[in-house]
């Protein structure tokens, strides 16, 4: 069998396993199958019910194929520092698993191989394929980065009114635990999910503190943590949390109020910096996709590397002095 038809059929099973991966997207409330599955995972059987029967469905068996492979690439990340990657889907608010998530890797690397196989050829192309693969390999993570700064930035912006309902709630004699059930009813997600998760692990046993750290693993939000800070410290020492929620309130808002503010009046800058980074890159990646003879020169010869290089580094000069002018802290 031609090697191109070997690559082809690789090729073919990687944008399967996309699809396949995009199509098990837990919704956020799963069925009552789902969660006696997960209720087996623990080994708590449902009442009246013996056991429950192993799950023997194409998404376990995918399952069962991928994860080995996605808790190496989790484990990796730990070791580095880095949140694994069940923590970022997690704060991304992404219901799948690690697997699956692996599985979509997988697939858009896949697919975008057969993107630049199909454009340039084999075996000519061989270093565009490569690097249309690394492309779609790093897409997915990207995409999820994106989602969790997204749900930060919406989980910052209601936290001030958030701990201005939650005085409230309290200074109309409900205790802390409930006031937190108030806020998980009344307020919008993200808030309310997060507030709502908090609710049923106090119900299950845990601590109001116990709570109040675990939205701060999950949000990794530095305002949120001034919350349970001073939450803690209240549970030590005493005192009007009421009025320590007003005053962390006021002093969100402000933040937030500032930063608005800044933002406005950087706009004008990091939008420049973004369009001066990204224009030529998208510009000579369009062009090279379009007309690869047009770039040819460029590789045939040490002048060409050298200009390319030149190229990058005035790029990437310019900008992280434009990032470092805009970066004002709060």
């Amino acid at each position: 069998m031609p090697i191109g038809a070997i690559l082809a059929l690789i090729v073919f099973a990687g944008v399967f396993l996309l699809f396949v991966g995009l199509s098990q997207m837990r919704r956020s409330a799963g069925g009552s199958e789902d969660f006696e599955a997960r209720l087996a995972a623990y080994g708590v059987t449902t009442a009246g019910a013996t056991t429950l029967p192993p799950a023997t469905g194409f998404r376990d068996t995918m399952n069962r194929i991928f994860q080995p492979a996605a808790d190496r690439v989790g484990r990796g990340n730990v070791k580095k520092g880095k949140p694994s990657v069940a923590e970022q889907l997690n704060r991304a608010d992404l219901k799948l698993r690690t697997s699956e998530y692996f599985m979509i890797q997988l697939g858009s690397t896949a697919l975008f191989a057969l993107v630049g196989l199909i454009r340039f050829g084999f075996p000519g192309g061989v270093i565009q394929i490569v690097a249309l693969g690394i492309v779609g390999y790093l897409l997915p993570g990207i995409y999820v980065k994106y989602r969790v700064n997204r749900r930060l930035k919406a989980f910052n912006g209601q936290l001030g009114d958030t701990l201005t309902l939650l005085s409230n709630a309290l200074k109309a004699g409900y205790s802390f635990a409930q006031a937190i059930d108030t806020v998980a009813k009344n307020a919008v997600p993200p808030i309310s999910e997060e507030f709502g998760r908090a609710v049923r692990e106090m119900n299950l046993g845990g601590s109001p503190d116990e709570a109040l750290s675990n939205i701060t693993k999950r949000i990794a939000s530095a305002d949120f943590d001034l919350v349970a800070t001073a939450y803690s410290i209240h549970r030590t020492v005493g005192g009007n949390l009421a009025e320590i929620l007003d005053n962390i309130a006021y002093t969100i808002r402000e933040r937030v109020r500032i930063k608005g503010e800044i933002a406005t009046l950087t706009a004008q800058a990091r939008a420049s910096g973004t369009l001066i980074t990204f224009l030529p890159i998208v510009l000579a990646a369009f062009l090279y996709f379009v007309t690869p003879t047009y770039f040819r020169p460029m590789f045939e010869n040490f002048i060409g590397w050298g200009l390319i290089a030149i190229g990058a580094f005035m790029i990437f000069i310019g900008n992280l002095i434009i990032r470092r002018v805009v970066a004002i802290e709060v």
